[in-house]
């Protein structure tokens, strides 16, 4: 009698029959799809079978293999768990390495990658950290500049485009081989300006602030094209993430969405944006589970960072930044609305409650007209030191 074989036992057959490669790549795509939130049946055995499987053989991949992991540690501050389409320009998907690794070990230097991954096996064999660093900076260097090369012409990006489509379906990794090289450019620069600033800040204003804008400017002067880099890096310090705007309001002529647009650091507004799309993200998640009280408190989140763009940011409505709030915060009206029918009903007021809209308060409406009333004054006492130079 044959034994019918259970839906798990003809995907391990299956995988069986792949190459050590398509299974990396497999590897990477799903991992890709299901950061970009998207499901496909089996998903989760696939993943379980295929990391326990380079976990036991010590085979390289995105999250585990020494070399690989040294060669991309000046990345580390900048990886996010999110889909390459979904990464800002401040962003590396840390689905993206294993495709970008595989396609330099295969195609970029693949002689160069095979004598660096020898050489940081036995220096991590032997306990010799320092040099497995060392060793992973020279190639960092090598990689630099074959990168610089090939990506200078229009022919060499759609070769290096083509080369990662090999392994992967997104063609959003090449931003992150891209992002990458600029990195790698900026590598100890990043580093120090990392060392400069505080270790952690609970509040970005007054000292602290002008201090961060000083590290930032001196950065900016010979490393402008790393800018989100450094601003992503500020980020992960800020207790209250949504005040990273503060640092192109603060240097903006005026609060003018227009005026802030035009300053160096304005990308830090869109940065803020993103975290709200993260927060709906999280937010969808904890609903989809019914964890109502984690929900309540991303809800909090949600208003606050709203709260904080529209009383810092003036003519908001008449521009991108503005458009794409509004879009989210319906997105966030709607998931509340759809999900809040499929909860208890003695939970239902958690989620409505205009407790959660603090700043709608007697209170917080106070705070708002003294906000606008400190702006007018400063940008009258502006106009008036320009009328008088």
């Amino acid at each position: 009698m044959v034994r019918d074989e259970t839906p798990s036992e003809r995907i391990r057959e299956y995988l069986k029959r792949l190459t050590p490669q398509a299974r990396s790549r497999l590897l990477a795509e799903v991992e890709r799809l299901q950061l970009g939130g998207g499901d496909m049946p089996g998903s989760d055995f696939i993943l379980a079978e295929l990391r326990a499987e380079f976990r036991n053989k010590g085979q390289i991949h995105d999250r585990a293999g020494n070399p690989s992991r040294y060669f991309f540690q000046p990345l580390e501050p900048l990886l996010v768990d999110r889909a390459a389409e979904c990464a800002n320009s401040g962003q590396i998907s840390r689905g993206s390495l294993a495709t970008i690794w595989q396609w330099i070990n295969e195609d970029l230097l693949p002689t160069m990658a095979r004598d660096y991954a020898d050489t940081v096996k036995w220096a991590v064999a032997t306990n010799n950290l320092p040099e497995a660093q060392q060793v992973a900076q020279a190639f960092q260097i090598k990689v630099t500049k074959y990168l610089e090369s090939t990506l200078a012409s229009t022919d060499g990006a759609e070769h290096a485009r083509a080369g990662l489509s090999v392994y992967t379906t997104s063609p959003a990794v090449f931003d992150d081989l891209t992002k990458m090289l600029s990195v790698l450019r900026a590598r100890d620069a990043l580093a120090e300006f990392s060392k400069a600033l505080p270790k952690k800040i609970d509040e970005l204003e007054d000292e602290q602030l002008a201090q961060v804008i000083d590290l930032l400017n001196a950065f900016t002067a010979k490393h402008a094209e790393a800018i989100p880099f450094a601003l992503t890096t500020v980020a992960k310090l800020l207790k209250t993430p949504w005040q990273l705007l503060r640092l192109a309001t603060k240097i903006a002529d005026s609060k003018d969405a227009a005026d802030i647009a035009v300053t160096p650091y304005a990308i830090s507004v869109s940065m803020v944006l993103d975290q709200l799309d993260d927060k709906l993200l999280a937010l969808r998640g904890a609903l989809k589970i019914k964890r109502i009280p984690i929900a309540r408190d991303i809800l909090i989140d949600i208003y606050d960072v709203e709260y904080a763009l529209r009383v810092r940011v003036d003519l908001l409505d008449e521009c991108e930044w503005g458009q794409r709030l509004d879009s989210l915060m319906e997105a966030v009206a709607a998931l509340v609305e759809t999900e809040v029918h499929t909860i208890p009903e003695g939970l239902r007021h958690v989620l409505s409650s205009r407790a959660l809209h603090s700043h709608d308060t007697l209170t917080g409406r106070l705070i708002y007209v003294a906000w606008k009333g400190r702006d007018a004054l400063i940008d009258g006492a502006t106009y008036c030191r320009k009328l008088v130079s």
